[in-house]
């Protein structure tokens, strides 16, 4: 058998004292950030153990998981060797189908476009994987996520952006209730991810230069469309293209098959461009329109976390995120009953995305945010 160098921490200067406060589980996913957190903890006089999940995917294609292929276990394995931690793999698959899968069909059942990942996060790491790293004894989770934390002077905690603008992840994180973040480490959110490639090579560590993962894990790599052909075949029925008038331009191949904002790929001959503006559920239809059609400035969002346990104000300025890939966007916000909030853009905002999530922040402060349930037609972008 190969034997595995051990990396000695020790040897670096990370300008970090060494400090400890029980054991830390990791959350290894054989990629480049989580190594490094492992790494870092490790350096700053934790005791760490590693945890990975492995999660659903379609018969088959287990071996194409994106979150847990044979060659990122053993990834996540060898770094826990060299780094001489302890490493155990979480059977999830049930939570994640029942959870988060579900949650993935529903919504394009809906006509909405989901946001797996987010869900994910909330559901299954600080759900699944945080019940398990307690019973393994950890006191704690750390992950690879691009987010700070910060004490507030009242004992609440704030998440706030990742130190590299191009890598910040609290868009994802936004779910994250307080008792989470009470119980939450994120070793890499002070660094530029350049800093991290830097920090793996020095380290010696194997996932150095791998590639960061874009996909979404339980597809396998594969086509979501033949995805929904399997699982969800209500969502990919043929259904009328339609103007907001009810003219009628052609025929979509499923709902599922088209984003908000779309141009290409409609099929369809005008004489100016058209987009996806919405998706009418209840007659299975496309709606199209024209490039002066697509902005709006009033959103509503509904199943909203205040990562502080409430909203700042009775309504109060801040700056919302559409989509993970937007940018930031002034607005008021003006929270209703309950987990809903009105949104009020300065300016239009395009492609507004039902099923995705809004985000809001002040400064590098993640306020936290919810789901998108519809935008208030007729404001248009010009």
């Amino acid at each position: 058998m190969q034997k595995t160098n051990r990396v000695d921490v020790t040897d670096f200067s990370l300008s970090v004292p060494p400090e400890r406060a029980g054991t830390v589980a990791i959350a290894l996913s054989g990629g480049v950030d989580s190594s490094v957190a492992a790494a870092l903890l490790k350096a700053r006089g934790y005791d760490v153990i590693g945890v990975m999940l492995r999660l659903w995917s379609q018969p088959g294609q287990e071996s194409e998981n994106a979150c847990c292929t044979l060659n990122a276990v053993a990834l996540a394995r060898r770094v826990a060797e060299m780094l001489d931690i302890p490493f155990h793999l979480i059977d999830a698959r049930e939570e994640f189908r029942e959870t988060i899968v579900t949650y993935f069909l529903d919504s394009y059942t809906r006509g909405e476009t989901p946001n797996p990942c987010v869900w994910c996060n909330r559901k299954i790491r600080w759900g699944t994987m945080l019940r398990a790293a307690r019973e393994l004894g950890a006191a704690r989770l750390a992950t690879g996520h691009y987010v700070r934390l910060r004490a507030e002077p009242d004992g609440s905690i704030s998440l706030l952006r990742g130190v590299d603008p191009s890598k910040d992840q609290s868009y994802m994180l936004h779910l994250l209730t307080q008792e989470a973040l009470a119980v939450s480490f994120f070793p890499v959110g002070t660094y530029r991810k350049s800093e991290i490639r830097a920090l793996a090579s020095r380290f010696g560590l194997p996932t150095a230069a791998r590639a960061d993962s874009q996909d979404l894990c339980f597809l396998g790599g594969g086509d979501y469309r033949e995805f929904l052909r399997t699982y969800a075949p209500q969502t990919v029925m043929p259904g009328p293209i339609l103007r907001r008038d009810g003219t009628h331009l052609g025929v979509h191949e499923g709902l599922a098959f088209y984003t908000i904002g779309q141009r290409r790929g409609l099929g369809i001959a005008y004489r100016e461009p058209l987009y996806v503006l919405e998706k009418d559920t209840a007659h299975n239809a496309l709606i199209v329109g024209t490039a002066s059609e697509r902005g709006t400035r009033d959103v509503r969002v509904g199943n909203i976390n205040w990562i502080s346990g409430a909203p700042p104000a009775p309504s109060f300025r801040a700056q919302v995120k559409i989509r993970y890939s937007a940018e930031d966007a002034s607005a008021q916000v003006m929270p209703r009953n309950g987990t809903n909030a009105d949104i009020r853009f300065d300016a239009p905002q395009e492609d507004v995305t039902p099923g995705q999530s809004a985000v809001f922040y002040q400064g590098e402060v993640c306020l936290g945010g919810g789901t998108i349930l519809f935008s208030e037609k007729g404001e248009t972008a010009r």
